[in-house]
């Protein structure tokens, strides 16, 4: 069997990305095994099915885990750990288990890992790990990834920056950025107790004046890495997805606005997105932390982008 064939076991295909996979692999005529808390072929709780889906399958690809997008409360945390831990796990001892294991595991990462960079870019090779709850939430993702023996299963963490396109994080900025609310995210001060810094939620003061590093990628582009990868042993461990041309948070929302045809947006103090955060269960770490990441991996392989610069994948995030 050819690289880009055979089944396609999907674990946690009900999200953003495991759709579009979805769609991807059966339009090509892939066949496709989905997994998930419901709506899928298989549940998470369906060990033996899990294990013989994967048994004789060319691609498995982990995208599960309760999403970020919530206040950092105990609760959450526990869940946010949890849901990731016990499914990587779970793909793992099914691919441990396998009498024809799948050639290639790309699990979900994120680009989060690395730490607050203004100074210069993170890669693969340089990249400095950094702290708190979503670092430490990355850092035990990856280690179940690893945990196992899996002599004939070649496996890529894939560390996923923003991810653009229709449905993903553009529709709520979109809506935002039409009743003027579009401007860039500015960072202060914000009281923090001891308990956010206890736990490792608390944002400290970054950069200032929107200059918050903004990486990431288009989801077609996901799609062809993954394909990418299929096609090129040689690539394993971490690999960064991350468009080549990363911008600072007031580039961003000025992109935004300009593909919306929106002329102007008020900066907003982050006094402002603490409490709006506060009223849409979300934390402002999402868009305040500075992640400034590339992609050495693949650029160094010859992967060519799709959506290299921010405004073309803006305009076909929001192309009807």
């Amino acid at each position: 069997m050819s690289a880009n064939e055979g089944r396609v076991v999907i674990g946690g295909s009900s999200g953003f990305m495991g759709r579009r996979l979805q769609e991807k692999y059966r339009a090509e005529g892939r066949e496709v095994t989905t997994i998930s808390r419901s709506g899928a072929d298989l549940s998470w709780s369906d060990h033996s099915g899990i294990d013989q889906a994967i048994d004789g399958a060319a691609l498995v690809i982990g995208l599960a885990g309760k999403s970020v997008n919530c206040r950092y409360t105990p609760e959450n945390r526990d869940e946010i750990f949890s849901s990731r831990l016990q499914t990587t796990a779970a793909l793992s001892h099914a691919i441990q288990a396998a009498a024809a294991p799948p050639a290639l595991w790309v699990n979900s990462s994120t680009a989060t890992i690395y730490r607050h960079a203004e100074d210069r870019p993170m890669t693969e090779s340089s990249g400095e790990i950094g702290t708190g709850f979503s670092v430490e939430v990355a850092r035990a993702w990856e280690k179940a990834m690893f945990a196992d023996d899996l002599p004939h299963t070649r496996r890529v963490a894939l560390r996923s920056t923003i991810v653009l396109g229709h449905g993903g994080v553009l529709g709520p900025l979109k809506n935002l950025a039409r009743i003027g609310l579009g401007g860039a995210q500015h960072d202060g001060w914000w009281p923090v107790s001891r308990a956010r810094k206890a736990a490792g939620t608390a944002h400290l003061p970054g950069a200032k004046h929107g200059r918050q590093r903004f990486s990431w990628v288009h989801i077609d582009d996901v799609t062809r890495i993954i394909d990418f990868l299929e096609q090129h042993p040689e690539l394993d461990g971490a690999v960064n997805a991350a468009a080549p041309n990363p911008v600072d948070n007031t580039t961003f929302m000025a992109t935004v606005r300009r593909v919306l045809g929106v002329r102007f947006g008020p900066p907003m103090p982050r006094w402002m997105l603490e409490l709006g955060a506060i009223g849409i269960r979300t934390e402002t770490e999402l868009i305040l932390k500075s992640r400034w990441v590339l992609p050495e991996k693949l650029v160094a392989a010859g992967f060519e982008f799709e959506y290299p610069t921010l405004e073309g994948a803006v305009r076909e995030s929001f192309a009807d």
